[in-house]
């Protein structure tokens, strides 16, 4: 039988359909209508209080008692206060024994919630915590929500659940709150708010369910906003598991430093376990996790075990054999010590440990893992065929699954894109696959490192809490509720919008992380096709803005639009410094540009501190966005006569070649003819998803993006790794050819060698792994007398390693004042 929950207002009406009990439905329940309503709210006198002052400001009810359940008076409280919010209709509240003995004693509505509920319909009660997870090893949550007649019942099996019940009842009633603060809160106003049959129970599959604010991020509204969402607030006896490895081996016998000392040393685990014992044997959780960086040793078990596999996202041995035995080590010695402890040991699967060991073992009892895969693909699913590296994660996790026996959890990244620019960074095209993979491994749950930095993150919070409680939610049916709900008029045009930016992010075939491949995503038409839709949403909501008084729910909508008014000129502004630079040369205009948008930046920052985190952790040097605009402020000088003068801006495009097992120096691509009649007979059949399939032929390659993100992958969708070649040709005058010229290549990843008519002029080294870096990414070449007058061919080989490869910003000549 099919029941339903009710709020229906003038506008619209929303209906969620239950699977209810056996037997005759019954007449609809009228909770609240036309402002009025003789609805009670019940809750525990023994539910805990957080502040001295309930509901609408008055005394706390409860305020003298005993418990300390703060969720469920949490969810009382919430209940009361949005009910209001949704029909005007203030609800009482009963919270002492004789109050609720008389609610439960009348015909009115009665809204019972936690364990007054449980104590109630004891029955029931079994069901509803017959609905958690089986067997869970921290904590399980469960919810039901019953109604009898004038009696509605909402609980969970524990105090953070009670409140879980109370938002499931308020999101069927159309309640949402997509962002933190009341800028994200969207709530329906009903003239009449009814329920018809009731009788649910659910329970998630993951014990844990959150995130933390990193960087120094802006945590106003987090613990409202998770509790609303059915994310835990807390840990639930998960073991501490950030960086803590260094301050226990930094004395250890034979260590040389943090990252390198005897890892599966006996010695180094009997001293590790000395240092920890008193809180293990007292129960407490405890981290031994590695520290931020990749690790070595000299030691030869430790030798013989980190070369039984290369790691190839941090181009070095991997450690992940002798780190897990020396956990393993540890954890075997507490327990032996103290088999009843209870204690707990946390540890990151993380950096040069990622990879799962090669030697088939399982993890010690005490030992808790958490897999946070910082440089694997951040942008697309397990499942997504554009993504080996992601194929490759899903592998790794359900192999560190097995290994945990259930102890496992996730540690990762909202935004994915670590260093980036404050715009749109969307993660739900990728988590809503892999929280499916999450379940099926019986994994504990996710915790997820964010900055909540809204500009970016947007819905992403939102979507993850929705995904993590029901890994089959219907994301596109929650997107397509969204925009009319949090943009009103302009919601049409809105979903344009951001369908335009998700449908970007859905598609690419960019698996790197970082500025430098916005504009892969960004493309001017995506930029364009985005101005259009805003403006016409703008023209919408016109009319509101001429309001002298607009309605909560106009100015909500008005502000909202506000923002991403705001968050369009970031991107815009962004993405044409970018272009500007990196296609056009145009140092002038891009510190224009980026002098413009910088303090539109600030003006989010300073209307909300959510919105953004840049200002509390600091911007220092050229990773960030002032210091790229400080560097093109440095390039500008090279051009503009201040320090040089530009001679001429190298080709946008140039000849270019793979050169996998790297024998271009001795076939001569360095001088040889450069034949493009494949090219030019079949450039249209190739796209960016099927230029992989390229032949080994020259072609022809952009030089104001990185090469991976315009196609360059091997047959099977890797990044591209190998020799890059790349030619050009440039007409000088002897004037021009003459004096202190200098070839700037201002974004150039790899090392490289460069040859000027057939002669190689220079080499340049950089770290394999391009973080190491120093983030401007420059080569200034001095080609003081290699050039001539007429035609000069440059030929450039990359050397790319990893996953970024060869030019992302266009060369330039530029000459020095003197002879």
């Amino acid at each position: 039988m099919n029941g339903t929950v009710r709020a229906v207002s003038g506008l619209a009406t929303v209906v969620a359909a239950l699977t209810a009990s056996a037997g005759a439905a019954e007449p609809e329940l009228v909770v609240a209508r036309n402002g009025k309503t003789d609805a009670i709210v019940v809750v525990s006198p023994d539910a805990g209080l957080p502040e001295t002052k309930g509901p609408g400001g008055q005394p706390a009810r409860g305020a003298d008692a005993k418990g300390t359940r703060n969720g469920e008076w949490l969810a009382a409280a919430d209940l009361v206060k949005y009910v209001e919010m949704m029909t005007g209709a203030g609800t009482r509240l009963a919270a002492t024994r004789e109050e609720i003995t008389t609610a439960l004693k009348g015909s009115s509505p009665v809204l019972v919630v936690g364990e007054e509920a449980l104590a109630a319909k004891p029955e029931w009660a079994k069901r509803v915590r017959a609905a958690a997870k089986k067997n869970p090893v921290l904590g399980a949550d469960a919810i039901g929500l019953l109604r009898e007649g004038n009696r509605v019942y909402l609980a969970g099996n524990n105090d953070e659940a009670h409140y879980f019940a109370v938002a499931e009842l308020l999101w069927r009633w159309g309640c949402r709150w997509y962002i933190p603060t009341d800028f994200g809160e969207c709530i329906p106003e009903a003239k009449s708010l009814t329920l018809g049959d009731l009788d649910y129970t659910y329970g998630p599959p993951f014990e844990i369910r959150g995130y933390w604010i990193s960087w120094v991020g802006d945590n106003a509204g987090r613990p409202e906003f998770q509790r609303r969402n059915m994310m835990v607030t807390g840990s639930r006896g998960f073991p501490p598991a950030g960086h803590a490895l260094g301050a226990y081996t930094k004395d250890a016998p034979g260590s040389k430093n943090t990252f390198n000392f005897p890892i599966t040393a006996p010695e180094t685990a009997a001293h590790v376990a000395g240092k920890i014992e008193p809180a293990f044997a007292k129960g407490q959780g405890v981290s031994i996790s590695m520290e931020d960086g990749l690790y070595d040793s000299e030691y030869p078990g430790d030798v013989s075990l980190m070369k039984l596999q290369w790691d190839k996202y941090f181009m070095r041995w991997s450690v992940t054999d002798p780190m897990l035995e020396l956990y393993n080590n540890i954890a075997r010695t507490l327990q032996a010590k103290h088999p009843n402890s209870g204690g707990r040991l946390g540890f990151l699967i993380y950096a040069n440990m990622t990879i799962p060991p090669v030697r088939k073992t399982k993890a010690e009892k005490s030992l808790f893992g958490m897999l946070a895969p910082i440089d694997i693909d951040p942008n697309h699913g397990m499942d997504d065929a554009e993504s080996p590296p992601r194929q490759e994660y899903r592998d790794m996790l359900y192999q560190w699954a097995e290994i945990m026996e259930g102890r496992l959890a996730i540690y990762d990244y909202d935004q994915g894109m670590l260093v980036w620019r404050d715009i749109p960074n969307p993660s739900h095209q990728a988590f809503a696959q892999d929280v499916k993979h999450y379940r099926l491994a019986g994994i504990l749950g996710v915790s997820t490192e964010s900055r909540n930095a809204i500009a970016t993150t947007f819905l992403n919070l939102f979507l993850r809490g929705r995904l993590m409680w029901n890994p089959d939610e219907d994301v596109p049916a929650l997107l397509k509720e969204f925009y009319p709900r949090f943009y009103g008029p302009a919601a049409k045009p809105m979903e344009t919008y951001w369908s335009a930016i998700y449908d970007a992010w859905a598609d690419t075939i960019v698996t790197e992380h970082e500025h430098f491949a916005a504009p892969a995503i960004y493309t001017p038409e995506l930029i364009e096709s985005c101005r259009k839709s805003l403006e016409a949403a703008e023209k919408l909501v016109a009319s509101l803005r001429r309001k002298s008084k607009p309605t909560r729910h106009e100015q909500q909508v008005l502000d909202r639009m506000k923002f991403t008014r705001t968050s369009f000129e970031i991107m815009d502004g962004y993405l044409g410094m970018a272009r500007a630079a990196a296609t056009d040369c145009d140092y002038k205009k891009a510190v224009q540009i980026g002098e413009k948008t910088l303090p539109i930046r600030e003006s989010l920052t300073d209307w909300n501190g959510i919105f953004t985190t840049y200002r509390k952790m600091g911007e220092r040097g050229p990773a960030w966005w002032p210091g790229e605009v400080e560097q093109y402020r440095g390039l500008l000088a090279l051009t503009d006569g201040t320090k040089g003068r530009l001679v001429a801006k190298l080709p946008l495009e140039w000849a270019f070649r793979r050169d996998k097992k790297r024998v271009g120096a001795e076939k001569g691509y360095a001088t040889q003819e450069v034949d493009l009649a494949y090219w030019n007979a079949t450039r249209d059949k190739f796209t960016v998803k099927n230029r992989m399939v390229y032949p080994d032929e020259w072609e022809m390659l952009r030089t104001d993006l990185y090469a991976q993100a315009q196609g360059i992958r091997d047959p099977d969708r890797q990044s591209f790794t190998g020799d890059m070649w790349y030619r050009t040709e440039v007409e000088l005058t002897a004037e021009q050819a003459a004096g202190k010229v200098h070839v700037m290549f201002p974004g150039l990843f790899n090392k490289a060698r460069l040859y000027v008519n057939g002669q190689e002029a220079a080499r340049r080294d950089f770290p394999a792994m391009w973080w190491h870096a120093d983030y401007k990414f420059e080569w200034d070449v001095d080609l003081a007398g290699k050039l001539k007058a007429g035609r000069n061919t440059l030929a450039l080989v990359a050397n790319c390693e990893h996953h970024f490869g060869g030019m992302f910003r266009r060369p330039f000549l530029y000459a020095l004042p003197g002879k």
